[in-house]
C-alpha cells in the first residue's frame, strides 16, 4: 500500500532526511519520501501490516523531530 501523509512543522530538510533513514529501516517498509519542500511524506509498506507500520514510523520520527506532526 502507498500512501501520502501532510506534515506539519518539519523544521529543516536535514531533520527531513534522518526521518526518512530511520523509516526505511522499520520492517515492512517498502519505500519511503519525505519532502522537506513539500512537507509530506510519502510511505509505501506492506499492506498485511500498513497500520502496524505507520504507528512505528509515527514513533521513530517523534524521537527525532518532537514538533513534527504526521497527519494520519
Amino acid at each position: 500500500m502507498k500512501k501520502v501523509f501532510a506534515l506539519e512543522d518539519l523544521d529543516c530538510a536535514n531533520c527531513a532526511a534522518k526521518m526518512e533513514n530511520a523509516v526505511s529501516k522499520i520492517d515492512g517498509v517498502n519505500a519511503v519520501n519525505v519532502s522537506f519542500i513539500m512537507q509530506r511524506m510519502t510511505l509505501e509498506a506492506d499492506d498485511e501490516r500498513f497500520d502496524e507500520v505507520v504507528k512505528e514510523v509515527v514513533k521513530k520520527c517523534r524521537r527525532i523531530e518532537p514538533d513534527c506532526k504526521i497527519k494520519v
